[in-house]
């Protein structure tokens, strides 16, 4: 039996019940065979733990229960890592300057993917092959969108991946096309994901992968995250997980809760024969550390791209049909319930997150009273009332307040551009609903750090850029204590952990996170400068930084 003493430091931990009450906090807690034994005085932390395999003086810092990154891709974002980024690049220039100077420095390379780039960077927000080639024409050349749902790619990729005029739009995307009929470069929705991306997949090796994984895994770790959410995981994501957890005799870094990607198929039986494979995967993989909970559906696109379902048009009068039509989408959730396992459908616009909640209420009333704990994922922009049936149903609102980053959010408020925009990233709608609200990053369309994830949360300022205006017109802020209430109890709740993790409460897994500066006590905005120390995963250290050590 292990047992260490933790002494001098500021513990934090949720309310019990009330979100609004003040969370208590301690001095001192004891861990004992990776489980939180006992939270308060340092007299009673010493006398409990008696004689200490370690004692662990944290210098007055700030103690916080793991974050749990609560909608992520876990093996996309490391290989993401390794990719161009053009978050930063705010105009075409700007994007081809990056684009020349990483073919420069890899001249033996055989493609070139970045990612991150933002419509409102493009003239008119119109991509081209022709932009890209420019600057590089020799090679493949695969840019993901910041949202990750539309890939621009230059005329070198294009034939690689056949496309011509006389290639179909696939069910759910689109192929971009200039006014003669040709592939203009590029594709939008399930087009990148069945071509950009299955390329993707079958370009790279298992090296690739668990080179991906590992640089995932260490990031992580570093930026305090002790859990994550997977979202739209598939055969060799899994594959790559489970062999980083072979790598460490079973365990992982970091807890991962996993959603199978269902892809529409436009086939009923193919659509629920995905379903039976998501069930057999929750049966095999059910380990602490890493384990498929549910399935992941994708309704529509997003705002961004003028892709996500809406009630009414868009601010140039078009609008997007939903992935999923209903009479697909229904019975694959009714599927889903029935066999024990959590949905989550990406839902960003109303229509969208309308259709799910009425997917979900059919499931219910066709399966009858079942252990059940579904979740819907962004939520950009609801109808009015949408938290409160949420509620109703309990389904979870997974939300992503570095999504309103002013620095990002130009092209999104220019897309609606009329009174919806007043609604817009409505988290607080749902705590007042009191609805479940779990708080991510949905990395790598965001940046992964957590802290500024909940600065975005606890003020509507950008963390990209502190040059951008906050995003008043979008809502109430949230206090920074709930904020980290959403990030970590209710983020492990999410994925039904609430019993066992997400909180520093005594008999929990010890999963904790030690920060350099009292974000609680300092002005918010050391949210933004303050850096994790050590990071604790049941009781074992995963990260601990070089001036803590």
């Amino acid at each position: 039996m292990t047992t260490t003493l933790y002494l001098n430091g500021r513990v934090f931990q949720a309310p019990a019940s009330d979100s609004s009450a003040d969370a208590p906090t301690a001095s001192a807690f004891v861990v004992r065979d990776g489980a939180f034994a006992f939270i308060g005085s340092e007299a009673s932390a010493r006398a409990i733990a008696a004689e200490p395999d370690a004692t662990v003086d944290l210098g007055g810092q700030l103690v916080l229960p793991g974050i749990t990154d609560a909608h992520t891709h876990l093996v996309m974002m490391g290989e993401a890592l390794g990719q161009v980024g053009l978050t930063d690049a705010r105009d075409l220039a700007g994007i081809q300057r990056l684009l020349a100077e990483a073919r420069a420095a890899d001249p033996d390379a055989r493609v070139l993917r970045g990612r991150g780039w933002l419509f409102d960077s493009i003239p008119g927000g119109a991509p081209t092959a022709a932009m890209i080639d420019e600057v590089v024409a020799d090679i493949p050349v695969y840019l993901d969108a910041n949202d990750y749902h539309s890939c621009w790619v230059n005329s070198a990729a294009l034939r690689e991946l056949g496309i011509t005029r006389e290639t179909p739009d696939p069910s759910g995307g689109r192929i971009e096309r200039d006014a003669d009929g040709e592939p203009n470069g590029m594709l939008y929705e399930t087009a990148a994901v069945e071509y950009a991306w299955v390329q993707r997949d079958l370009a790279m090796t298992d090296t690739d992968r668990d080179e991906a994984v590992e640089r995932v895994l260490a990031a992580y770790s570093e930026a305090g995250v002790t859990g994550v959410v997977d979202m739209a995981l598939n055969e060799v994501a899994l594959d790559a997980l489970q062999r980083a957890a072979e790598r460490r005799g079973g365990e992982l870094p970091l807890r991962v809760a996993a959603h199978w990607l269902v892809a529409n198929t436009d086939d009923d039986a193919a659509n629920l024969e995905q379903v039976e494979r998501a069930e057999a995967l929750a049966a095999s993989y059910a380990s602490p550390w890493l384990r498929v909970v549910g399935i992941k559906l994708i309704l529509d696109g997003t705002i961004d791209a003028c892709t996500a379902a809406m009630s009414l048009p868009y601010a140039d009068g078009s609008n997007a049909d939903a992935i999923w039509p209903a009479d697909r989408l229904f019975p694959v959730v009714a599927a889903a319930d029935a066999a024990g396992l959590q949905i989550a459908m990406h839902a960003i616009g109303d229509a969208a997150s309308t259709m799910a909640l009425d997917a979900l209420e059919a499931a219910f009333e066709a399966n009858g009273d079942i252990a059940r704990r579904h979740r819907i994922e962004h939520l950009e922009y609801a109808a009015p009332g949408t938290a409160e049936r949420m509620a109703a149903l309990g389904v979870t609102a997974s939300m992503q307040p570095v999504h309103a980053d002013p620095a990002i959010l130009g092209n999104w408020i220019a897309q609606l551009d009329d009174s919806r925009v007043e609604r817009g990233f409505a988290w607080h709608e749902y705590e007042e609903a009191e609805t479940r609200l779990a708080f991510s990053t949905d990395a790598p369309t965001a940046p992964y750090g957590p802290l500024a994830n909940l600065y975005v949360a606890a003020t509507r300022e950008s963390a990209l850029d502190p040059s951008f205006p906050a995003a008043q017109v979008m809502g109430r802020t949230v206090p920074i204590e709930r904020a980290i209430v959403h990030a970590t109890r209710d983020a492990a709740a999410s994925v039904g952990d609430a019993s066992w993790r997400g909180e520093i409460r005594e008999g929990f897994a010890a999963d904790f996170v030690v920060v350099d500066t009292d974000v609680l006590s300092e002005p918010v905005a050391s949210l933004l400068t303050a850096r994790t120390v050590l990071t604790v995963v049941g009781g074992r250290v995963t990260f601990e930084a070089e001036a803590h050590a």
